[in-house]
């Protein structure tokens, strides 16, 4: 149980330093620097305890990487200077839910039930209630709504990057090859950082004259607790907590992550969330622990 609360509490952290991150350096340089890093600490881990490069679902752990950790990162961290970590993360992660279940019945022929589907109405009634700027914004109508699509983007970015995740744990079970977390983790951050490299040339062929130089000083330790939040710290806890505590406990909880999110931008950012907005990440959220826990059922 602590280690599902810790996975939701470093997962929340992640976005808030990554909307700072994004905003001191700009969005892609944070997510370029913060994937590196995490990267290079994950290749520690699986090279000196897991299975490296190893493994018959290698290819696949690749492209949910390139997907999941490379496309569905890229437009998180071009949402989060726009809309903020609330609505970045409500879109992500409640929207990455039905998404996912989506294409697993499109792909893997996994049947949508109606239960399934009206909790996937919950999630977008919530999250369409919940589509406003954060209380004191400034941000015109044209980036807030480019802001959105983004979100919808890193949305359907996790989403698939988790299916083929899943695809890849199957292929490796029915070769008899049982991977651990950490190694899939790195397998799948290389597809991401590979990617992240290869957007580069593009984002600075994009960039204006006007664009801001990167704070570095500032952005810095920001991006490394981003780092160390998420893909370390925050997926060690997930793993530690699916291996010791039941999904249908640990998946529910970590649903939660967009509420946390709420209450740390507030505490952290002094970005006080509108009562509809609360209100509609309350409903997201619900809508998400409901899927969580009949996929767990199934």
């Amino acid at each position: 149980m602590l280690a599902s609360v810790l996975t939701t509490i470093f997962f929340s952290l992640s976005v808030v330093f990554g909307a700072r991150s994004a905003r001191l350096l700009g969005p892609q340089l944070a997510n370029l620097c913060r994937m590196t890093l995490a990267t290079a600490l994950l290749a520690i881990w699986a090279h000196a305890f897991g299975f490296g490069i190893g493994g018959p679902g290698l290819p696949w752990f690749f492209l949910s990487g390139v997907i999941g950790f490379g496309l569905g990162d890229i437009a998180l961290f071009a949402a989060l200077p726009r809309i903020g970590p609330r609505l970045a993360i409500l879109l992500t992660q409640c929207l990455a839910a039905p998404a996912a279940a989506a294409v697993e019945w499109f792909w893997l022929g996994t049947a949508l039930r109606t239960t399934d589907l009206v909790c996937a109405a919950v999630i977008l009634a919530g999250v369409a209630t919940a589509l406003a700027p954060d209380h004191g914004s400034q941000i015109s109508r044209r980036v807030f709504w480019i802001g959105v699509l983004l979100g919808v983007g890193s949305a359907l970015g996790q989403a698939l990057g988790a299916v083929i995740s899943r695809k890849a744990i199957a292929v490796g079970a029915d070769a008899g090859f049982a991977i651990d977390g950490g190694t899939a983790a790195y397998q799948r951050a290389l597809g991401g950082v590979l990617l992240t490299w290869l957007a580069v040339p593009l984002f600075r062929r994009a960039a204006r004259p006007t664009d801001a130089a990167p704070q570095w000083r500032a952005g810095i330790p920001f991006m490394i607790a981003n780092a160390l939040a998420g893909p370390t710290i925050g997926v060690g806890c997930y793993q530690l907590a699916l291996k010791t505590t039941a999904s249908g406990i640990v998946l529910p909880i970590v649903a939660t992550s967009p509420l946390f999110t709420i209450a740390l931008s507030w505490v952290i950012d002094r970005v006080r969330p509108s009562r509809r907005a609360v209100l509609g990440g309350l409903i997201a959220v619900a809508g998400a622990v409901a899927l969580s826990l009949l996929q767990v059922k199934k």
